[in-house]
């Protein structure tokens, strides 16, 4: 159990030798440093495939995941997410925009990468679309269950470091890789009654090393109240003050103060803190995209625990997404009633039918990311909405 601030933060303290594995430019790190979105990923090969098969990540000078079917053609259409838009554990050519790109008869481009927010994303989708060589008319933002709370998050580390606090860490060689750097996130700020975008903590890969050491990550980030409210939601004691004007802001009751019910609420209120800053985020590119001549479509998909929730209960957490999706008239693909429907195709339990699509986690929980039969399924669920929203259609529905 989480005691206070001080544990979480000493727990996700960067030790030295994880940093300056980082930073070593003679051995290569999967990821490359970026001030505004905390890092990107770069080509690597990782035993994290079905079967404990090798993956290869390859990326293009645009930093768009090596394209496959049709590279040599034009491209309308981009996407935008986190590790299921980039496709975690799965080669190249293997994701669901190539399964889709082979079907349609024209290229797709995956701007997905893991560990991101929806405003990771969004800010990617922002600088990319206004350059003319990348630029899509047609934008695909795909968001995972845990992508609300990420927007919110001034490292991501914070919470990563806590989850992982069982696996190896300092930087050997079997150790757990670090990642979640510090980025651009959002905040609501109380006061003027709306979100607010801040920008990353660090400048230049080398501040890294300030947080080094359990003190100095402790000292960077212990007024973080995004920080305190997940502390809450992990048991803990935390500050509750900013949360409290979180939560009248956002017209929600909770008890902070009361051990009884500090916990709960603190997880309704942080989990409503991100999918509202989701919110923002669809309703500003939106207006973006209508000001550009460009089209959204976004598309909602989901990790095993929420699916195993939605096919054994009927439950999910996301309600008032759907709910803002719908009264704004956006156009979106609910993945989890895809899933559902399949289900209903076969005599399995809940995890035998998981099976089928959803690769072990590398180094971590039962399930992980979609296999390359996952994101077949995944390609042919979206399929008929994407068909149905391109104008003019893709070149074999011609």
């Amino acid at each position: 159990m989480l005691r206070d601030v001080k544990q979480l933060l000493h727990t996700a303290a960067y030790h030295p030798q994880e940093v300056e594995n980082f930073l070593d430019l003679k051995n290569k790190s999967f990821l490359a440093f970026d001030p505004e979105l905390g890092y990107t990923q770069t080509d690597y090969i990782f035993r994290d495939g079905m079967d404990e098969t090798l993956s290869e990540y390859r990326y293009e000078t645009g930093g768009q995941r090596r394209m496959v079917n049709y590279a040599d053609r034009p491209c309308r259409l981009n996407t935008y997410g986190d590790s299921y838009t980039q496709c975690a554990q799965v080669s190249d050519g293997e994701t669901w925009q190539e399964i889709l790109a082979a079907h349609f008869r024209e290229p797709i481009r995956n701007f997905g990468v893991g560990g991101y927010g929806v405003y990771q994303a969004y800010r990617r989708l922002m600088r990319t679309e206004v350059q003319k060589e990348l630029a899509a008319k047609f934008l695909i933002l795909n968001i995972w269950d845990d992508d609300h709370m990420r927007n919110i998050d001034a490292a991501r580390w914070i919470r990563v470091g806590w989850m992982c606090r069982d696996l190896p860490r300092g930087g050997g060689k079997d150790a757990y890789p670090v990642h979640g750097f510090p980025w651009a996130h959002m905040r609501f700020d109380t006061a003027k009654g709306t979100f607010v975008e801040l920008p990353g903590l660090c400048k230049r890969a080398a501040d890294l090393r300030k947080l080094v050491g359990k003190d100095a990550y402790y000292e960077t980030f212990k007024d973080d109240p995004v920080a305190h409210l997940y502390c809450l939601v992990e048991g803990g004691e935390a500050p509750v003050a900013e949360a409290e004007k979180v939560a009248e802001a956002f017209g929600i009751k909770v008890n902070l103060r009361s051990a009884k019910t500090r916990q709960k609420d603190a997880r309704r209120l942080w989990k409503a803190y991100g999918i509202r800053s989701s919110q923002w985020i669809v309703e500003t590119l939106s207006g973006w995209c209508a000001k550009n001549r460009r089209k959204l479509l976004v598309l909602l998909s989901y990790d095993v625990p929420q699916v195993q929730e939605y096919l054994t209960k009927g439950t999910r957490f996301d309600d008032e997404m759907l709910a803002f999706l719908d009264k704004g008239g956006y156009t979106y693909v609910d993945t989890l009633a895809k899933a559902g429907e399949e289900f209903k195709a076969y005599r399995l339990p809940v995890n035998g039918f998981l099976e089928r699509f959803y690769v072990s986690r590398a180094g971590a929980q039962v399930f992980g990311h979609y296999t390359p039969a996952g994101n077949f399924w995944f390609a042919n669920a979206v399929r008929k909405d994407i068909v149905a929203w391109l104008d003019p259609k893709p070149p074999a529905y011609h």
